[in-house]
């Protein structure tokens, strides 16, 4: 008895709670908060709204959550909504929120980590219903809302079928202007005195017969120039468009949070714009509508595109695309939209991962050349066994580099395929698989200048045998790699966001977006690189030192053919990895990938022009000791005559 009272004396502490707030001031919103209660089958959710001020129920059973009411202004829906997109199907309790702006006209739902759009936003009305309070308690059941709170102020923790909120109407500009001295109180700029309006503005444009285009602009913001205000420029082609009507609805909202909702990593100006024609979807106009924003300086390394909230593929989500919009910056605080459909627009900003500027090129350069130096890498591979024969202890190293290389463009040229038909399951593996054929590429070309050193330095010095190099080059490189697939949520499906579209990534397997994997990445990948750039750098001078002085040296190409074929076999490119800042981080971008991309490409030309030289100097083997000797070891400084 005395744990019910308790229970009864805290609802109606909350009510008188609610009562006495009511009394100064009105509610600007409403935000109710539970868990619903389930059975683990299909769930669904059923949304039955209706114009009017006079109540909202949120009612929950054994499968199916429900929110009845009259308290909008102009949305009006009725239908059942099934959750299994959801993942809900497996649970038995769901945390929900159920939030009201009478401003704005709009009422979300969040269930399942996603936000449901049940009513969009829209400019300020007439009449506003808030002020719901508690009504009367509905009984208590094995299905339904536990843990039920109003703002955080906790009502009860018994299972009850369902809540119901009183509403009353009072007048939009009432509520409007207490929000606007709310709003003051806690964001002036003291700098500048800076007061935006917090409640959406609306204007109808009339498009009557002779309709040449209009500009509508927001309304200005105290503090700030009327030429920084949202202006949305209407053309012709729109009244052409619209069949059913003449009048379109240019609404200007601020500081909204039910935008900002969406992919990760974005964030939205302040600014959206509504356009709408009532009943009439309208899109592929002949001439697009012009939206300019004006903004704070954003950081160069954050990109702005122009985006639109797709109501196509699922209204109830919060979907930002770029499709449909072109963005044109003016300058560093004005950037101007053309788009050629109506729904809402803002600017997006690529906060978090770094968008990656001109990712179709680069992806096209990459599988190009990985094509290529397969089909090389093959080609060189063949060549090798033939010489074989010979005793050059530089062959087995050569076809080793080769082996591992042709495997690292072959996996990354159908990674992109694997990820979208596989999925993560498959990309753990094949992530794996590419994470082993690097470090393996990156240990043979430390083998290669290791053993050009051995042959410059150490000529009286017996080399290790083949079977040395064969366990280092492809037994060292999988120790990492199986350590980082014991440790687990290191390899699957990536994501890699290309500046130009955010909501439509390039899905590859490799290594995961998390803080474990990228830190595995900087041990293994960056810190192996490293060592290779730095010694095979140190190894091309000390081979210049070593030869310069060779009248061949002196001609025409020999010096920089010495240097690009050492560096083919030493991976020396790999270092403008590290190069990708500043100005010029566009070109090096590109430059790194075709060199890298293309690298099979360029050892198959290197070993057949050392061939092709040393047939032109008259030598029939490798171990010629004819001109054509001091050539081939500019050209490859470990085979020596």
């Amino acid at each position: 008895m005395e744990p019910r009272l308790t229970a009864d004396l805290r609802a109606a502490l909350v009510f008188i709670l609610l009562l006495s707030a009511g009394s100064s001031d009105n509610d600007l919103d409403l935000r109710f908060c539970g868990t619903w209660r389930h059975d683990s089958g299909a769930l669904s959710l059923n949304v039955n709204l209706s114009t009017g001020c006079s109540e909202i129920s949120i009612s929950a059973g054994r499968s199916s959550l429900s929110i009845d009411g009259q308290i909008t202004a102009r949305c009006s829906r009725s239908e059942v909504i099934p959750l299994k997109q959801l993942g809900l199907d497996s649970q038995e309790e769901t945390p929900f929120c159920l939030h009201w702006e009478p401003l704005l006209d709009q009422l979300k739902l969040q269930v399942g980590g996603k936000n449901l759009s049940l009513c969009w936003p829209s400019s300020v009305q007439g009449h506003c219903c808030t002020d719901l309070s508690d009504g009367p308690n509905a009984p208590e059941a094995n299905y339904g809302i536990i843990n039920g709170t109003i703002k955080n102020d906790f009502i009860t923790n018994k299972t009850r079928e369902a809540y119901k909120f009183i509403a009353a109407s009072i007048d939009c500009k009432t509520l409007c202007d207490q929000k606007i001295q709310e709003y003051t109180q806690v964001n002036v700029d003291p700098a500048v005195g800076n007061v935006q309006h917090p409640c959406a503005h609306s204007s109808e444009v009339d498009m009557k017969e002779g309709f040449r285009g209009r500009n509508v602009t927001a309304p200005a913001t105290k503090g700030r120039p009327a030429e920084s205000s949202t202006t949305v420029h209407l053309p012709p082609a729109l009244k052409t468009a619209a069949k059913k009507t003449s009048k379109v609805v240019c609404t200007f909202f601020n500081k909204i949070s039910l935008f900002q909702e969406g992919h990760k990593g974005n964030r939205l100006f302040n600014d959206v714009v509504g356009i709408t024609v009532e009943n009439e979807v309208i899109a592929n106009l002949s001439e697009p509508i012009r939206i300019d924003f004006h903004h704070d300086v954003i950081p160069q390394h954050y990109s702005k595109k122009c985006v639109s909230w797709d109501t196509r593929k699922d209204p109830l989500l919060v979907n930002w695309l770029v499709d449909g919009c072109e963005t044109r910056e003016k300058g560093a605080k004005h950037t101007e939209c053309l788009c050629n459909h109506l729904t809402y627009f803002s600017v997006l900003v690529q906060m978090e991962p770094r968008p990656v500027r001109h990712l179709l090129a680069l992806t096209t350069i990459t599988s190009l050349g990985c094509a290529v130096s397969v089909i090389s890498c093959v080609a060189v591979f063949i060549f090798l066994c033939r010489k074989r024969r010979s005793k050059e202890q530089s062959i087995p190293i050569h076809m080793g580099l080769v082996v591992s290389l042709g495997l690292l463009n072959l996996l990354f040229f159908f990674t992109g395929v694997l990820a979208n038909v596989g999925g993560e399951s498959l990309c753990v593996w094949v992530g794996a698989s590419l994470h082993y054929t690097l470090l393996s590429s990156f240990t043979w070309m430390g083998v290669e200048v290791f053993h050009t050193f051995w042959m410059v330095y150490m000529v009286f010095s017996p080399s290790p045998k083949a079977c040395v190099w064969n366990l280092v080059g492809f037994a060292l490189p999988a120790l990492p790699v199986i350590i980082l697939a014991a440790v687990g949520d290191i390899y699957g499906v990536r994501e890699v966001v290309p500046s130009d579209d955010v909501y439509n990534p390039y899905l590859m397997c490799w290594m995961k977006d998390t803080p474990k994997a990228l830190l595995a990445h900087y041990f293994t990948n960056m810190t192996a690189l490293a060592v290779l750039v730095i010694s095979g750098l140190v190894m091309l001078f000390l081979v210049y030192r070593k030869i310069r002085i060779r009248d061949e040296w002196r001609q025409n190409g020999v010096a920089f053919l010495s240097i690009w074929g050492l560096s083919c076999l030493f991976g020396t490119s790999w270092g403008l990895t590290f190069l990708d800042f500043g100005p010029f981080s566009d070109f090096i971008l590109f430059l790194s990938c075709i060199l890298n991309a293309f690298q099979g490409f360029f050892l198959m030309l290197r070993f057949y022009m050392l061939d092709w030289m040393r047939k032109q100097a008259g030598g029939s083997t490798l171990g010629s000791t004819s001109t054509g000797s001091t050539r081939q070891h500019m050209l490859q400084a470990q085979e020596k005559s």
